[in-house]
């Protein structure tokens, strides 16, 4: 019961990066999720994107309705062909950064959503991200 489909931003420039994260936003309004989830929606795709362009300068970021009768749910693809993360398990742990930033990134973007997978060796990285909630049911008058 897609409502919306796929919408796919190319990544090349910081500008692409507000790109993905307002098409994020207005995909989680349109399916009904509150402000604070839209904000963790569009902060975790600002996260995802940013590390595409600092780490691999060009990639894609897939957005995806993956609703059913019960369930709103936005799927976000983020990948590139970069040189990949060396050390997976480092670069999951808090205050670990490789650009002398608060390290903040991947962790901090998996506790905003409710999904979170990631898949990295050169030449591919991956990471997906969901964000769902449950439809409201309302009976007939």
């Amino acid at each position: 019961m897609a409502e919306f489909g796929s919408i796919t931003v190319e990544l090349k420039s910081e500008t692409d990066i507000v790109a993905a994260r307002q098409e994020g936003r207005e995909m989680a309004r349109a399916l009904g999720f509150g402000v604070a989830d839209q904000t963790r929606l569009a902060t975790a795709i600002s996260e995802l994107t940013r590390n595409v362009i600092q780490h691999a300068g060009v990639g894609t970021c897939t957005l995806t309705d993956h609703s059913d009768s019960s369930t709103a749910k936005i799927q976000v693809s983020v990948k590139d062909h970069g040189p990949g993360i060396p050390d997976l398990d480092q670069a999951m742990k808090d205050g670990f950064s490789t650009v002398r930033g608060l390290g903040a990134g991947l962790p901090g973007c998996r506790r905003l959503v409710h999904e979170f997978h990631i898949r990295s060796e050169p030449g591919d990285t991956a990471v997906t991200i969901a964000m769902k909630r449950s439809r409201s049911v309302t009976s007939a008058p």
